[in-house]
């Protein structure tokens, strides 16, 4: 048993001694593929996303040094006809990239030395266990000689494949080196076919791209865009989210409010696993991105300066959905051109959702992206950025916005009137309310700083109608709940009206502190805006 080669099956025995949810019929795809043309798979999903465990599983699995048959008896793979046959039939080679990255920081060795780096310490391992093939110096004659000593092939099994690709973002010639080394594994004809069996590798981004090409092209790519047959390996289903908070008597609903929101190909409602385990633990529902600074990830990235880029981060903040083209992405963290090319790496880092939707054009279907923010946890990352950022557009929506939540507080209806006229004739906001998603919409921008402050419900259900937008403070504060209506071409005093006619506020009496009635009504020919607030009886 070694450190990179047969490194056994300990790491997913610790794993299983917890709350583990059975993801082990993802083995029986990887058995389909070996000594197959498409052995080589490469699956990306975000962090916290279950990829390590993933790594862990599947050296328990194939690795040759240990009897793992007691392990996974009881999981789904044991009901596969493949299950006995690949069963501890293998010699595993398990890289953690990351890892090794690391250790060239700590030895203050360049990034450029790190396909060496690796190369020396794998074969250094592979030799402290086959000493009579001491006097290879290259690691890949050394394997190709322990293949054909053993007369069996290598399983490698690669986590944070991308961490070389991340971390020297900027370095062509490290990135070049370290993408070599991997073609000299998994595209070489002299080694390839005789002594890889099957190899596994993830990490966040997809294979960085060679032009349009994958720059390691015989890889076969799952991504988080398009993880076909192994969408259901992504993440926790509803089923088994379910399943844990009755074991753990923990809330169903604050863990869906929080954690839910995903979609994985064809699978809704996909759960972050490292959270939901988190919460699940400690009992509090908040965010866990916070260990991974991911404010200053987002900062990062959404006040470059792409074209049109904050206007649909504003929107995404305020709870629409956006179009995404995330074709022309080059799977990394430094290519940038365009907007699109921003988003799709947000929704590969998991700060986002994506989902394919496809538009009939006659006789052709037009595929087209929409991507959002999934969940409570991820939201509350994004509106901290909102008084973070260094955009000065952005700077003024928000200034704009705490003074109109002032304003309505306050019943100052000309200073409301005024302020939507201001929002709407900033690029943020629709120009023109020509229908009710339109109108919803520009009540979100328009208060769309008080996200911290105010859970928001669209179209809330009551005895007699739809409201536009309710507004309910979050927690225990002197904040009162708001009820918006925003009508066009209506007189104002009738939005008003409506609002009670519809009983809204009765809606909310369980809420327990004062309600701001606010009818806003808008010209469609002078653009002109009028506004009508009361505080409404409890």
């Amino acid at each position: 048993m070694g450190t990179y080669l047969n490194p056994g099956n300990d790491g997913f025995t610790r794993i299983i001694q917890n709350n583990y949810v059975d993801k082990t019929g993802l083995i029986g795809l990887i058995n389909a593929s070996i000594d197959t043309s498409d052995n080589l798979i490469c699956i990306s999903r975000p962090r916290r996303f279950g990829k390590s465990y993933a790594a862990r599983m599947l050296c328990a699995y194939y690795d040759l040094s240990c009897d793992s048959y007691e392990l996974f008896q009881r999981y789904e793979i044991a009901k596969d006809p493949s299950f006995e046959k690949h069963l501890n039939q293998y010699h595993v080679i398990s890289l953690d990239i990351s890892g090794f990255v690391s250790d060239a920081k700590m030895l203050g060795i360049s990034m450029k030395e790190i396909p060496a780096l690796i190369s020396k310490k794998v074969l250094a391992d592979v030799i402290s266990i086959h000493p009579d093939l001491t006097g290879h110096t290259s690691l890949n004659d050394c394997i190709l000689a322990l293949v054909r000593k053993t007369r069996t092939k290598v399983v490698f099994i690669i986590d944070e494949w991308d961490a070389v690709i991340r971390e020297a973002k900027t370095e062509t010639e490290v990135q070049e080196r370290y993408l070599s080394l991997l073609r000299g594994w998994f595209k070489n004809d002299n080694f390839t076919p005789t002594a890889v069996a099957a190899a596994y590798m993830t990490g966040i981004l997809p294979i960085k791209k060679d032009g349009s090409q994958s720059a390691i092209s015989d890889f076969r790519e799952y991504t988080i865009l398009d993880p076909l047959e192994y969408s259901e390996y992504v993440g926790f289903n509803e089923t088994e989210v379910r399943h844990l908070c009755e074991e753990k008597n923990r809330s169903f609903d604050k863990i869906k409010k929080w954690y839910d929101g995903y979609t994985v190909g064809d699978k809704h409602s996909i759960y972050n696993p490292y959270s939901v385990m988190c919460a699940l633990q400690s009992g509090k529902y908040t965010s866990y991105w916070k260990n991974t600074s991911a404010v200053e990830t987002l900062l990062t990235y959404i006040d470059m300066d792409e074209e049109g880029l904050q206007q649909e981060v504003a929107k995404l903040i305020a709870g629409e959905k956006i179009e995404v083209d995330p074709y022309f992405f080059q799977n990394d963290i430094e290519t940038f051109r365009s907007k699109d090319d921003v988003l799709t790496l947000l929704i590969h880092l998991g700060y986002l959702t994506y989902e394919e939707a496809a538009d009939s054009y006659g006789d052709k279907d037009i595929y087209t992206g929409y991507a959002w923010i999934p969940n409570e946890e991820v939201r509350t990352e994004f509106e901290k950025i909102l008084r973070k950022s260094n955009h000065k557009e952005l700077i003024e929506l928000v200034k704009k916005s705490d003074q109109l939540l002032k304003d309505t507080i306050a019943g100052n209806e000309t200073a409301v009137a005024s302020a939507f006229e201001q929002v709407r004739d900033m690029s943020y906001a629709p120009a023109y309310y020509n229908d009710e998603q339109s109108l919803r919409y520009a009540i979100k921008m328009a208060y769309i700083s008080s996200i911290d402050q105010y859970a928001r419900v669209e179209e809330m259900p009551s005895g007699h109608g739809l409201a536009d937008v309710v507004f309910i403070p979050k927690r225990k504060s002197p904040l009162p709940a708001m009820v918006v209506e925003l009508k066009w071409d209506k007189p104002v005093d009738g939005a008003i009206t409506q609002i009670k006619d519809r009983n809204y506020p009765a809606f909310l009496k369980g809420y327990g502190g004062d309600i701001i009635l606010a009818g806003i009504t808008y010209d469609e020919q002078t653009k002109h805006h009028t506004c009508k607030i009361e505080k409404a009886p409890i």
